[in-house]
């Protein structure tokens, strides 16, 4: 595509996104659907600038008065993905003289909200979590991130999926804590693979995998993956409990457990058991009440924690979603923990970043639950022989540690998990 045709469907997908009515990546998804002539090389430039654009959003509102043209063309040309001579075949001699007197502002004299590029609700609470580390955190999430898979232990070995990639090209090295990860550098194309095809790997992040490791489900047992969605952490458990026992996955959203239909059939296993539910109270939970071994609790949330991925929700959240999440998420962990008999063991989890969604929640249930004793997430995973468990996990009820995974430490997506036992 001629340049500047590229520029002007670039500045197009970057108006539908921030009118901010639906997720980036449906509007994206939608927008490659209906301009079907698109190629992979055009499809990368227009996904990554859009994605450049809500990452340094208010770095770039801070630029583009100062432009010509309408803002979203101002705002595709600063989050351009693609390389600066062709953009400038593509610009009019006042949009080049522009674009280098902004390429030549050093971001670190600016304000910093014009650094950080988080909105205000979200910059203090991070802030006082942090310290002096925010403003790691503030650069990892504007950075993007990297690509996990999660090989299938079931059927295959971590060192020999390596092996494969790297004969088809793709370079993949160990994750630092979970022992099925394998972190690839770049978005390859991966699903006409065939080691992905027979269910070999799934992509997931490394955080994600160490929140089903931390339900440590055994062979044979009762276990409920409480609101599974597409089914990531549930193929991971079911993998764990070597396709034995029973697994069931519930979700309120139908939609969300039909693409989980796919992955179980590749991935080999015949324990699991999707079932949609109407809602946290379902009378299929009813009946299952204090017959589980072991609940996750993976609850809906702010997303919080994703932000390298999903740097729209930082513009389509706010303090009162926050607070309305938290609400949601005591009813349904409440309802979950139901379903355990004696000595079952509960995980909770978000992928937020949020005290109110995770900590507070947690302590919370305690206190209401005095049946439930607290575990420490630390020990757990120190047991399963996960290194450098200690710096994954910070303090919690009565000194014992949650699960904390952040972008800037950890190298994941930024995750919370607690732990009890049903005494």
């Amino acid at each position: 595509m001629h340049p500047k045709a590229l520029l002007d469907v670039c500045s197009e997908l970057v108006r539908l996104t921030l009118k901010f009515d639906h997720p980036t990546d449906a509007v994206v998804s939608k927008f490659f659907r209906e301009n079907r002539g698109l190629g992979p090389r055009e499809r990368a430039t227009l996904s990554g600038t859009v994605y450049a654009v809500l990452r340094k959003k208010l770095l770039f509102d801070h630029f583009a008065p100062s432009g010509s043209g309408p803002k979203e063309r101002r705002l595709a040309i600063l989050g351009f993905y693609g390389p600066g001579d062709f953009l400038r075949s593509a610009l009019t001699d006042q949009e080049i003289n522009w674009l280098d007197q902004c390429e030549k502002i050093n971001v670190a004299d600016l304000m910093e909200r014009h650094r950080h590029n988080l909105p205000d609700w979200l910059v203090q609470p991070l802030k006082d979590q942090l310290g002096d580390d925010f403003w790691k955190l503030a650069e990892s999430l504007n950075l993007g991130a990297g690509l996990d898979l999660r090989v299938n232990a079931l059927n295959a070995k971590r060192a020999d999926v390596q092996k494969e990639l790297a004969q088809v090209g793709i370079k993949a090295v160990p994750t630092a804590y979970s022992p099925w990860g394998l972190r690839i550098a770049g978005k390859p194309i991966l699903n006409k693979l065939d080691a992905f095809t027979r269910g070999a790997f799934e992509v997931q992040d490394e955080g994600s995998q160490l929140l089903a490791m931390l339900l440590d489900a055994k062979r044979s047992e009762m276990v409920v993956d409480f609101c599974a969605g597409a089914g990531g952490k549930t193929l991971a458990i079911g993998a764990g409990m070597r396709s034995t026992g029973r697994l069931y996955a519930f979700d309120t959203s139908a939609h969300r457990l039909d693409a989980l239909k796919p992955r179980l059939a590749r991935s080999g296993l015949s324990n699991v058991h999707p079932a949609a539910i109407a809602h946290e109270r379902d009378e299929r939970v009813k009946r299952l009440s204090g017959k589980i071994d072991r609940v996750l609790v993976d609850a809906p949330c702010s997303g919080l924690g994703t932000l390298r991925r999903s740097p729209d929700l930082k513009w389509r959240q706010s303090l009162a979603l926050v607070e309305q999440m938290a609400v949601t998420q005591t009813a349904i962990l409440q309802s979950a923990a139901r379903l355990l008999k004696p000595g079952g063991r509960l995980v909770y989890a978000t992928c937020s970043v949020m005290i109110q969604e995770n900590e507070a929640v947690a302590q919370a249930f305690s206190e209401a639950n005095k049946e439930f004793t607290p575990v420490d997430a630390g020990e757990v995973l120190s047991g399963l022989k996960v290194e450098g468990s200690a710096a994954l996990c910070s303090g919690g009820d009565n000194g014992l540690r949650y699960l904390r995974l952040w972008p800037h430490r950890h190298q994941t997506d930024g995750f919370f998990a607690a732990v009890w036992q049903k005494n």
